[in-house]
């Protein structure tokens, strides 16, 4: 298919997620990297000298923006002028000033799809994961009308560790799901670092993560709400309860979840549940995005997948994984299963790139 390209602007380019933002965009079919922009320590460097020592990635720095000259992210008029919208992966601020600047590109007619959590809970900003949720673009244009804007606006990514159970949930929500357990395991790229910056790390593991049992708790059910009145309110249940840790992986968050009916007589049988994990597609598969994954959730029947190492990269990190299904022994649950996503693939940057695609062709992003 033939797409006029467009310019996309990374705000926080030198971050790990700005770093995994440029990697994904070096080559795109849809979106040219129009603009580097970091925080005023970085402004006026070549993008090379602004990184130096800084490149957390394994992937080489693409050559296309080692010369490419790195602007102030807070001169919006001058970044907007030179993108048609802008990925916001700003790290070094308080979420106050997040919020002002993404704003402030917004009302500078610069869409802005964001990694960042400031905005997630504005019920006209929606939370995309379009394999779930794509319809929740339509209050886009509710926000617009807030803002006073014609074509800005905000869209965020959600947490990055609910994208591997929030997948194989939604599917069976339609069977009356009542409660929830999870624990995640996340990766230390959660946190921005590698092991040679989070030496303590090593042969460790941390019991908490400070606001992540709140957006695990909390964020799926803005994913499974509804539209009305132009705003997205969110869905009563079920219940979650959850537990973030941290853990001695380079990349990927696993899950371990329990899940309840309301009844459990009802239940649908494993085999109903694996088929429709399976089977699983959505508009985004549909729409054939670049970054969709063909198959959206694996399922593995080795007692001993998905793991980190082996199956976070899937379908270049995109897809979800899921394993071990079996019922709840003890009968407090009636299943409980594994799932693991890549965090800075499908759960960040990945998660965001698909998310602009799926506006882009649905006329949201637009060239200026």
């Amino acid at each position: 298919m033939n797409m006029q390209k467009i310019n996309a602007g990374i705000i926080g380019a030198t971050g790990m997620v700005g770093q995994r933002f440029i990697t994904l965009l070096a080559e795109h079919p849809y979106f040219n990297i129009g603009v580097l922009a970091a925080s005023p320590k970085s402004a006026g460097k070549k993008y090379s000298e602004a990184i130096e020592g800084r490149w957390k990635l394994t992937l080489p720095i693409p050559e296309k923006v080692k010369d490419m000259i790195v602007l102030d992210a807070y001169d919006v008029e001058k970044v907007s002028g030179m993108c048609d919208f802008v990925f916001c992966a700003v790290d070094d601020t308080s979420k106050d000033e997040i919020k002002k600047l993404e704003e402030a590109y917004a009302k500078a007619e610069t869409p802005v799809v964001s990694n960042n959590s400031v905005c997630r809970n504005i019920p006209d900003v929606p939370m995309l994961i379009p394999e779930l949720n794509g319809f929740h673009a339509d209050v886009i244009e509710t926000q617009k009308k807030r803002l006073g804007t014609k074509t800005g606006f905000i869209t965020v990514k959600p947490n990055c560790s609910i994208q591997s159970y929030v997948p194989m949930l939604t599917p069976l929500l339609k069977f009356g799901v009542k409660s929830v357990v999870v624990s995640t395991y996340q990766a230390i790229s959660g946190a921005s670092k590698t092991f040679a910056d989070w030496p303590e790390m090593l042969d460790n593991v941390i019991p908490y993560i400070g606001g992540e049992e709140e957006k695990s708790e909390q964020e799926p059910l803005k994913i499974w709400g509804d539209i009305k009145d132009g705003v997205i309110i969110n869905a009563k249940s079920p219940v979650i309860t959850s537990q973030c840790i941290r853990v001695p992986a380079t990349d990927g968050h696993m899950a371990t979840v329990f899940v309840k009916f309301e009844d459990s007589n009802n239940k649908p049988s494993k085999e109903e549940i694996i088929k429709i994990w399976k089977e699983f597609k959505s508009e985004a598969q549909e729409l054939n995005l670049p970054s969709a994954p063909k198959q959206f959730i694996y399922y593995f029947e080795e007692d001993n997948r998905p793991q980190t190492q082996l199956d976070r990269d899937l379908e270049n990190g995109m897809a979800i994984s899921a394993g071990r299904l079996r019922e709840d022994s003890a009968g407090i649950f009636d299943y409980k299963f594994i799932g693991l996503s890549h965090n800075t693939l499908r759960g960040a940057a990945g998660g965001g790139v698909l998310s602009a695609e799926y506006l882009y062709r649905k006329g949201y992003i637009v060239k200026k």
